[in-house]
């Protein structure tokens, strides 16, 4: 029979070594990411508890724990490997990454005269840089480790990285297998990685380590390798050359010269496109980067026999595009170009300069640059391709760009080799919405939109003033016509006095006060547009039937001198009456005029818009609609309804539509009165 007791201990201690095991486990997953050091680590422990009939709470003190600095470092790659090489190959780059794997920021220490990396085989240390833009290439902006005295780098971020580049010359004496391998720093514990080691001792000969002293495990150093194999065979080197005033103005030709380079032991033959096998230059007419508009081959340039066209995409690898030997027409057509070098290129040897007239287009976003990037392709010795893309630190290397659109993706590890800075001119037009290439009177600096206050206007004669301020929002569109992304500075240069112009460029969310010398700016992408609204607040005591101007100006900062103005016009009323009357006596009693008994008064009531008409039709204009103009003769402080009799119709000398509503009011509707249009309303009354 089975022991319950003993059963029960077996279950306990199986129960014992489980939240052991789990206790382990959490400790082993919090050592796989380091707390950043100086971290606060706090604790405070709480309770709860009742006395039958009530709950309380409690909390203790609390305690910290501050995480202490801990230094680390990690070179890698760690048994890395270069492309082929050749005997006599320069300016072959070993790139190391470097990386701070303590838990704060931390610098890394570097021996003078490139003393931190070692050449073992047939090569020489000819430059060594921290390569500050991790383009993978040796630029004047990247910190030089070859000088006499040890440098620091800047600080690196806890698990953040630098890359360190190696440059080496391979031996002319060197034979075919031979290995060339550099290896940066000298730790000598750690294998295989060798990474955050505690420094040595002894004193360094090739030591990387960090620098801060304030660690807990003190200074740490580490070491990786990369190898490259000496091959015996041709090697393409393509060079691109082209000397643009930048930045330069679109529609300008540009001349891009290329030269194919046979650094190699062994000649290289060529390939088969169209006709006889060649070693060819293959150029991708400019693009901009990111993609988009390209530049056209210039008409009537020469090009050397044998030369090849396509019209194919870019997206065709080069060797699979569709060549002619018959230039497109028009020659703008044309994708690539493919220039013949020979039917071999001598080891050693260097073809003659081929020019390329490109010219950049118009139209386009100044912005954005003109990238060039091209290929050579020829054969080694076992008839396999060798492609080469232009610019590469490494020759012969693969990476041709057999997809055009891979140039510019960094995973693909393609660099573009030739870039040409684009002017960028700032142009703008702003005017009425929709409409900002609108043109005024004059000129597109004088289009407008009219609009008109109904405030402090009613029961207000000609010649009088408001009564009330008005205010009027208005929308302006403004355009960026020059060739590039810009911001644009909106202001109001001209404002009726006592008014106040405000703008707001988040669609009236906020508004800014850009009179009295005030401002604000949008910025608008190539070739778009976006709308403004203008707030314009006036005050009272302005004069009615009057027009106020206010000049709303956008001006860019690319080019500041370029700018264009609006004009968003105020009206205080736009419809004027104006009445006039005369009297014709023919009663024989008093003179031709006099107003006595029997004669006739006759009124007349001219009408008249008084907007402005001017301007193209994008210009705004404020037609007045269902225009009733009343005379009621009963109706203070008319009296001629008691004192005079009607005498004949009324008229109008327009399209209005004249009313007799009772023998002492008529009316004159008007359904449409154009900017500037008049008309006269007449009527006649004989005095009793």
């Amino acid at each position: 029979m089975r022991n319950p007791r003993t059963n029960t201990l077996s279950t306990t201690a199986i129960v014992r070594v489980l939240i052991a095991l789990a206790i382990a486990f959490a400790f082993a997953a919090r050592t796989m990411a380091q707390t950043p050091a100086d971290t606060v680590i706090s604790n405070q422990a709480s309770a709860s508890y009742s006395d039958g009939t009530n709950t309380y709470n409690t909390v203790s003190n609390t305690v910290t724990v501050t995480v202490s600095k801990v230094s680390g470092l990690a070179v890698t790659p760690d048994a890395g490997s270069n492309p082929t090489v050749v005997a006599g190959q320069t300016g072959v780059i070993y790139n190391f990454t470097v990386t701070n794997t303590g838990n704060f920021s931390d610098q890394v220490h570097f021996l003078g005269s490139s003393a931190s990396a070692v050449v073992n085989g047939p090569g020489t240390i000819t430059n060594m840089v921290i390569d500050l833009d991790n383009s993978g290439t040796i630029n004047a902006g990247d910190t030089l480790l070859t000088g006499a005295s040890p440098t620091d780098s800047a600080a690196i971020a806890q698990n953040g990285s630098i890359h360190v580049l190696v440059e080496v010359s391979i031996n002319a004496g060197a034979t075919p297998s031979q290995t060339v391998q550099v290896i940066l720093g000298d730790a000598a514990t750690g294998a295989p990685s060798y990474d955050n080691q505690p420094v040595a001792a002894a004193v360094p000969s090739h030591e990387v380590r960090t620098v801060s002293a304030a660690s807990v495990n003190g200074q740490r150093e580490a070491k990786g390798d990369i190898s490259a194999t000496v091959a015996n065979d041709a090697l393409l080197l393509l060079t691109l050359t082209t000397a643009p005033a930048a930045p330069i103005d679109l529609g300008t030709d540009v001349t891009y010269t290329w030269q194919l380079c046979n650094n190699g032991s062994r000649d290289a033959s060529g390939v088969a496109l169209s006709g006889a096998p060649q070693v060819y230059i293959i150029a991708p007419i400019p693009q901009q980067n990111p993609l988009g508009s390209r530049g056209t081959l210039k008409s009537g340039q020469s090009f050397p026999a044998g030369t090849l066209f396509t019209q194919s995409a870019l997206t065709i690898a080069p060797l699979s595009a569709t060549w002619s030997s018959t230039a497109p027409s028009p020659l703008t057509l044309a994708t690539r170009v493919a220039y013949p070098v020979g039917g071999t290129l001598a080891q050693g040897g260097a073809c003659s300069s081929v020019n390329m007239i490109v010219t950049i287009p118009t139209g386009i976003d100044a912005n954005v640059m003109m990238d060039e990037i091209g290929d050579a392709f020829g054969k080694n010795s076992l008839s396999s391709i060798i492609p080469d893309q232009s610019g590469d630190a490494t020759s012969n290397n693969g990476d041709s760009n057999a997809n055009f659109d891979e140039t510019y993706s960094a995973a693909a590890g393609h660099g573009v080799i030739q870039q040409i800075a684009l002017k960028k001119v700032g142009n703008v037009l702003i005017g009425p919405s929709g409409s900002p290439g609108a043109v005024g009177p004059t000129d597109n600096n004088d289009d407008y939109t009219n609009k008109a206050v109904n405030t402090g206007i009613a029961g207000v004669a000609p010649g009088g003033v408001t009564t009330a301020s008005g205010q009027l929002v208005y929308t302006n569109t403004i355009q960026n016509t020059g060739n590039t992304s810009d911001t644009f500075t909106i202001d109001a240069p001209t404002v009726p006095a006592g008014f106040t112009v405000e703008v707001s460029t988040n669609g009236g969310t906020s508004y800014t006060t850009v009179s009295g010398g005030g401002s604000t700016t949008l910025a608008i992408s190539f070739g778009a547009s976006a709308n403004i609204l203008v707030r314009v607040t006036e005050p009272s005591g302005k004069t009615v039937l009057t027009g106020y101007d206010s000049i709303i100006r956008a001006a860019s900062v690319a080019t500041p001198a370029a700018n264009n103005k609006t004009i968003d016009r105020l009206y205080t009323g736009f419809v004027r009456l104006d009445k006039t009357s005369s009297v014709s006596n023919s009663t024989g009693v008093g003179g031709a005029t006099d107003p006595v008994p029997g004669a006739v008064i006759t009124y007349n009531i001219t009408y008249t818009n008084v907007s402005s008409s001017n301007g193209d039709a994008n210009c705004v204009k404020l037609t007045a609609s269902s225009v009733v103009i009343t005379e009621d003769g009963l109706a203070a402080p008319n009296n001629w309804g008691t004192y005079t009799t009607n005498n004949g119709s009324p008229s109008d000398s327009g399209s209005g539509t004249v009313v007799t509503v009772s023998a002492s009011k008529y009316t004159d509707t008007i359904a449409s009165l154009a900017p500037g249009a008049s008309a006269v309303f007449t009527f006649k009354r004989s005095i009793n």
